[in-house]
């Protein structure tokens, strides 16, 4: 079975001159495109490779995802992980478990991954401690309250990316759009860009990717 192909030359010559795609997220990648329903959600090569890369600049000693899917964005995070952090992440879909944890069970650095299923605004209080990166990836319409919950729980510089801040091209649309999804993340990006304590930049990768620092 193919996986549609809906890139851009451009997208696809980034693609052919960038770090190769583990193997094993490539199997996944396919996986996912095959087996469960919005596969545009899984991260993908580009994305993951960026997320690794991220993550090994930062150098995190704990980090926190929330919206785990099929399990692609932990796996490139783990990667790029130096030895002894650990990443836990966050899925509410609890059809999602058994999947993710075979899948943690086997893959590269999966061994260093905290399976973690529920709401994530009941879930990451339990869990306690401080973090130094976060990657928000789960309910665009809850963002805010995400954010609002762990920036006292953040360490001073750590990293927050959230996904998906571009919304298909919508939060620029003119009139802007009305859909409860459109209006959070919209709402979102003038909240962050408007943060005393956050330093903020939105690259324009795949559906907008926000990275943000916490001033120290």
């Amino acid at each position: 079975m193919d996986i549609a192909n809906d890139s851009s030359p451009v997208e696809d010559y980034i693609l052919d001159h960038i770090s190769a795609e583990p193997e094993h997220l490539r199997r996944l990648y396919r996986s996912t495109y095959i087996r469960h329903l919005y596969p545009r959600m899984c991260s993908g090569h580009l994305q993951g490779r960026l997320l690794k890369m991220l993550t090994q600049l930062a150098a995190p000693r704990r980090v926190l995802e929330l919206g785990t899917f099929t399990g692609y964005s932990a796996l490139s995070i783990a990667e790029g992980m130096p030895a002894g952090s650990r990443l836990h992440t966050v899925e509410i879909d609890d059809e999602m478990a058994d999947e993710l944890e075979e899948l943690f069970a086997t893959a590269p650095r999966g061994g260093d991954i905290t399976l973690h299923i529920g709401d994530a605004l009941s879930v990451v209080p339990a869990i306690g401690g401080k973090w130094d990166m976060v990657f928000i990836d789960a309910d665009k319409r809850c963002y805010i309250e995400y954010l609002d919950m762990l920036l006292p729980m953040l360490n001073p510089g750590a990293l927050i990316l959230a996904d998906n801040t571009l919304w298909s091209g919508k939060v620029a649309e003119v009139p802007p759009p009305t859909d409860r999804q459109s209006v959070a993340i919209m709402k979102f990006n003038d909240y962050v860009a408007n943060h005393p304590r956050l330093e903020t930049v939105i690259l324009p990768l795949r559906d907008g990717l926000t990275m943000m620092r916490l001033r120290d």
